[in-house]
């Protein structure tokens, strides 16, 4: 499912009470990408929330297998890595 700018930023109100620094729009249009590159790979569908869950709060996503003992796995550190380069890749782009 994908995610809008304005759900990330009701949802991080709603989670945090610190100011959003980054582009919401950055944001979802990462999380919406890798999400889908994720669903292709894998027959689940994925969900660009719990993509942004995983990158601003290391929550796992347990049908991807990203944590180990609430360490990352090195799947959790690839996703991690591909959403902060796909959200710098947008972002240099405005």
């Amino acid at each position: 499912m994908k995610i809008t700018s304005k759900k990330v930023r009701e949802y991080m109100e709603w989670r945090t009470d610190e100011e959003l620094r980054h582009c919401p729009d950055c944001i979802a249009a990462a999380c919406n990408d890798v999400a889908i590159k994720y669903s292709n790979e894998f027959s689940e569908r994925l969900d660009a929330k719990e993509l942004m869950k995983l990158l601003f709060f290391n929550d796992p996503i347990p049908q991807l297998h990203t944590h180990s003992y609430g360490f990352n796995t090195a799947t959790g550190r690839n996703i991690k890595q591909l959403l902060e380069y796909k959200y710098y890749e947008y972002e240099n782009e405005k």
